[in-house]
Protein backbone atom coordinates (compact mmCIF):
# COMPACT_ATOMS: atom_id res chain seq x y z
CA UNK A 1 0.00 0.00 0.00
CA UNK A 2 1.40 3.34 -1.09
CA UNK A 3 0.14 6.43 1.53
CA UNK A 4 -1.69 9.07 -1.90
CA UNK A 5 0.06 12.29 -2.17
CA UNK A 6 0.85 15.09 0.11
CA UNK A 7 -2.02 16.49 1.77
CA UNK A 8 -3.25 17.37 5.02
CA UNK A 9 -2.76 14.53 8.01
CA UNK A 10 -6.27 13.65 9.73
CA UNK A 11 -5.15 11.23 12.81
CA UNK A 12 -6.17 13.71 15.67
CA UNK A 13 -3.74 12.95 18.29
CA UNK A 14 -2.58 9.82 16.94
CA UNK A 15 1.66 9.56 16.70
CA UNK A 16 2.91 9.28 13.31
CA UNK A 17 5.53 7.10 12.77
CA UNK A 18 7.81 7.55 9.63
CA UNK A 19 10.58 4.99 8.99
CA UNK A 20 13.16 6.24 6.58
CA UNK A 21 15.61 4.00 4.79
CA UNK A 22 17.42 3.42 1.23
CA UNK A 23 15.55 0.15 1.58
CA UNK A 24 18.22 -1.27 -0.87
CA UNK A 25 17.07 -3.28 -0.40
CA UNK A 26 13.98 -4.15 2.02
CA UNK A 27 14.71 -7.00 4.45
CA UNK A 28 13.41 -9.23 7.10
CA UNK A 29 15.36 -6.77 9.53
CA UNK A 30 13.83 -3.92 8.01
CA UNK A 31 10.04 -5.19 8.58
CA UNK A 32 11.20 -6.62 12.32
CA UNK A 33 11.72 -2.82 13.37
CA UNK A 34 8.62 -1.83 11.79
CA UNK A 35 6.24 -3.96 13.09
CA UNK A 36 8.10 -4.08 16.30
CA UNK A 37 7.39 -0.04 15.95
CA UNK A 38 3.73 -0.18 15.49
CA UNK A 39 3.14 -2.83 17.73
CA UNK A 40 4.67 -1.04 20.82
CA UNK A 41 3.73 2.15 20.10
CA UNK A 42 0.35 1.42 18.71
CA UNK A 43 0.76 3.65 16.05
CA UNK A 44 1.03 3.09 12.13
CA UNK A 45 4.74 2.86 10.43
CA UNK A 46 5.10 4.27 6.72
CA UNK A 47 7.98 3.16 4.96
CA UNK A 48 9.74 6.37 3.60
CA UNK A 49 12.22 5.44 0.74
CA UNK A 50 14.93 8.38 0.34
CA UNK A 51 15.84 9.25 -2.89
CA UNK A 52 20.15 9.54 -3.36
CA UNK A 53 21.28 9.90 -0.15
CA UNK A 54 24.12 12.76 0.22
CA UNK A 55 25.62 10.89 3.25
CA UNK A 56 26.15 7.69 1.59
CA UNK A 57 27.15 6.05 -1.54
CA UNK A 58 23.91 5.93 -4.31
CA UNK A 59 21.19 2.74 -4.33
CA UNK A 60 21.95 -0.18 -6.30
CA UNK A 61 18.29 0.28 -7.78
CA UNK A 62 16.36 3.03 -8.79
CA UNK A 63 13.73 4.52 -7.22
CA UNK A 64 10.63 2.67 -8.94
CA UNK A 65 12.06 -0.57 -8.31
CA UNK A 66 12.84 0.36 -4.22
CA UNK A 67 8.86 1.47 -4.40
CA UNK A 68 8.23 -1.51 -5.64
CA UNK A 69 9.96 -3.91 -3.38
CA UNK A 70 8.71 -2.07 -0.45
CA UNK A 71 5.23 -2.48 -1.98
CA UNK A 72 5.55 -6.27 -2.20
CA UNK A 73 7.22 -6.40 1.40
CA UNK A 74 4.29 -4.37 3.17
CA UNK A 75 0.63 -5.71 1.22
CA UNK A 76 -1.18 -7.58 3.60
CA UNK A 77 0.83 -5.82 6.65
CA UNK A 78 -1.74 -3.96 9.21
CA UNK A 79 -0.20 -0.99 10.01
CA UNK A 80 2.65 -0.71 7.20
CA UNK A 81 2.32 1.45 4.32
CA UNK A 82 5.32 3.41 1.80
CA UNK A 83 5.37 6.96 1.69
CA UNK A 84 7.03 7.83 -1.39
CA UNK A 85 7.39 11.90 -0.16
CA UNK A 86 11.39 12.23 -0.63
CA UNK A 87 11.21 10.25 -4.16
CA UNK A 88 8.49 12.63 -5.36
CA UNK A 89 10.60 15.70 -3.69
CA UNK A 90 13.73 14.42 -5.74
CA UNK A 91 11.69 13.90 -9.00
CA UNK A 92 10.48 17.70 -9.06
CA UNK A 93 14.15 19.30 -8.01
CA UNK A 94 16.68 16.96 -9.64
CA UNK A 95 19.68 16.78 -8.44
CA UNK A 96 18.66 18.69 -4.88
CA UNK A 97 19.88 16.49 -2.00
CA UNK A 98 17.64 14.57 0.24
CA UNK A 99 17.90 15.81 3.94
CA UNK A 100 15.45 14.41 6.35
CA UNK A 101 15.02 18.02 8.11
CA UNK A 102 13.41 19.02 4.99
CA UNK A 103 11.44 16.05 5.00
CA UNK A 104 10.16 16.52 8.22
CA UNK A 105 9.75 20.71 7.96
CA UNK A 106 7.46 19.32 4.82
CA UNK A 107 5.38 16.86 7.00
CA UNK A 108 4.98 19.59 9.63
CA UNK A 109 3.31 22.33 6.73
CA UNK A 110 0.75 19.22 6.33
CA UNK A 111 0.37 18.11 10.46
CA UNK A 112 0.65 21.26 11.85
CA UNK A 113 2.91 21.82 15.01
CA UNK A 114 0.46 20.18 17.30
CA UNK A 115 0.62 16.84 16.40
CA UNK A 116 2.96 14.11 17.48
CA UNK A 117 5.56 13.24 14.81
CA UNK A 118 8.03 10.31 15.45
CA UNK A 119 11.30 9.38 13.12
CA UNK A 120 12.08 5.94 13.40
CA UNK A 121 15.65 4.78 12.85
CA UNK A 122 18.20 2.04 13.83
CA UNK A 123 20.60 2.51 16.03
CA UNK A 124 23.40 3.14 13.91
CA UNK A 125 21.95 5.86 12.35
CA UNK A 126 21.60 7.54 15.46
CA UNK A 127 25.12 7.39 16.54
CA UNK A 128 25.72 8.79 12.77
CA UNK A 129 23.43 11.54 13.80
CA UNK A 130 26.04 14.35 13.98
CA UNK A 131 26.81 14.03 10.18
CA UNK A 132 23.37 14.97 9.32
CA UNK A 133 22.46 17.93 7.40
CA UNK A 134 21.49 20.23 10.27
CA UNK A 135 20.97 17.36 12.42
CA UNK A 136 20.31 19.78 15.60
CA UNK A 137 17.04 20.62 14.28
CA UNK A 138 15.75 17.00 13.79
CA UNK A 139 14.14 16.76 17.40
CA UNK A 140 12.46 20.56 17.47
CA UNK A 141 10.18 18.63 14.60
CA UNK A 142 9.77 15.21 15.83
CA UNK A 143 10.38 12.85 18.20
CA UNK A 144 13.15 9.65 17.74
CA UNK A 145 12.70 6.25 18.02
CA UNK A 146 16.09 4.36 18.35
CA UNK A 147 15.91 0.54 17.35
CA UNK A 148 19.20 -0.89 18.50
CA UNK A 149 20.57 -3.58 16.53
CA UNK A 150 23.49 -5.91 17.08
CA UNK A 151 26.43 -4.66 18.10
CA UNK A 152 25.46 -1.26 18.26
CA UNK A 153 24.72 -0.87 21.77
CA UNK A 154 23.75 3.16 22.77
CA UNK A 155 25.21 2.69 26.72
CA UNK A 156 28.02 4.56 26.94
CA UNK A 157 28.96 4.88 22.89
CA UNK A 158 27.21 8.27 22.05
CA UNK A 159 29.89 11.01 20.56
CA UNK A 160 30.42 13.97 22.76
CA UNK A 161 28.54 16.28 20.51
CA UNK A 162 25.04 13.91 20.73
CA UNK A 163 25.17 13.09 24.06
CA UNK A 164 24.66 16.76 25.06
CA UNK A 165 21.98 17.43 22.72
CA UNK A 166 20.13 13.88 23.59
CA UNK A 167 20.93 14.44 27.48
CA UNK A 168 17.59 15.19 28.44
CA UNK A 169 15.51 13.98 25.60
CA UNK A 170 15.20 10.35 26.73
CA UNK A 171 12.12 9.29 27.65
CA UNK A 172 10.95 7.01 30.45
CA UNK A 173 7.84 5.68 28.78
CA UNK A 174 6.62 5.09 25.42
CA UNK A 175 3.14 7.16 26.23
CA UNK A 176 5.34 10.26 26.48
CA UNK A 177 5.95 10.45 22.78
CA UNK A 178 1.97 11.35 22.38
CA UNK A 179 1.67 13.63 25.14
CA UNK A 180 3.71 16.60 23.20
CA UNK A 181 4.85 17.03 19.13
CA UNK A 182 7.93 16.52 19.46
CA UNK A 183 11.78 16.27 21.50
CA UNK A 184 12.03 13.13 22.72
CA UNK A 185 13.74 9.68 22.32
CA UNK A 186 12.62 6.27 22.64
CA UNK A 187 14.75 3.24 22.76
CA UNK A 188 12.75 0.30 20.97
CA UNK A 189 14.25 -2.62 22.53
CA UNK A 190 13.85 -6.17 20.76
CA UNK A 191 15.80 -8.74 19.77
CA UNK A 192 16.69 -7.54 16.03
CA UNK A 193 17.43 -9.98 13.23
CA UNK A 194 21.25 -9.06 12.21
CA UNK A 195 20.35 -8.63 8.30
CA UNK A 196 22.02 -5.24 6.71
CA UNK A 197 20.75 -4.19 3.26
CA UNK A 198 25.20 -4.23 2.16
CA UNK A 199 24.90 -8.18 3.44
CA UNK A 200 22.36 -8.94 1.51
CA UNK A 201 23.65 -7.18 -1.52
CA UNK A 202 26.86 -9.05 -1.21
CA UNK A 203 25.50 -12.68 -0.92
CA UNK A 204 23.35 -11.38 -3.79
CA UNK A 205 26.34 -10.78 -6.41
CA UNK A 206 28.36 -13.77 -4.83
CA UNK A 207 25.73 -16.28 -5.12
CA UNK A 208 24.98 -16.78 -1.31
CA UNK A 209 22.54 -18.00 0.31
CA UNK A 210 20.16 -14.32 0.46
CA UNK A 211 17.02 -15.53 -0.07
CA UNK A 212 16.01 -16.11 3.57
CA UNK A 213 16.70 -12.63 4.68
CA UNK A 214 14.08 -10.28 2.48
CA UNK A 215 10.40 -11.26 1.93
CA UNK A 216 9.20 -14.14 -0.38
CA UNK A 217 7.57 -11.88 -3.06
CA UNK A 218 11.02 -9.36 -2.78
CA UNK A 219 13.25 -12.01 -3.36
CA UNK A 220 11.32 -13.12 -6.56
CA UNK A 221 11.61 -9.25 -7.85
CA UNK A 222 15.01 -8.91 -7.33
CA UNK A 223 15.62 -12.53 -9.37
CA UNK A 224 13.27 -11.44 -11.82
CA UNK A 225 14.81 -8.11 -12.33
CA UNK A 226 18.29 -9.23 -11.62
CA UNK A 227 18.96 -6.95 -9.23
CA UNK A 228 22.36 -6.65 -7.47
CA UNK A 229 23.83 -8.70 -9.75
CA UNK A 230 21.77 -11.90 -9.60
CA UNK A 231 22.66 -14.07 -12.04
CA UNK A 232 19.25 -16.16 -11.77
CA UNK A 233 15.75 -15.14 -12.51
Amino acid sequence: MVVPGPGPDRSGDGLLLLYGGTFDPVHNGHLAIARRARDELQAPVRLMPAADPPHRPPPGADAAQRIRMLELAVAGEDGLCVDPRELRRAARQPGVPSWTVDTLRELRAETGATAPVALLMGADSLLGLPTWHEWEHLLELAHIVVAERPGNALDGQLPAMLAARLRDAWADAAASLRARPAGRVWRLRQPLQAESATAVRGLIAAGGAWRGLVPPAVAAYIAAHRLYGCATA
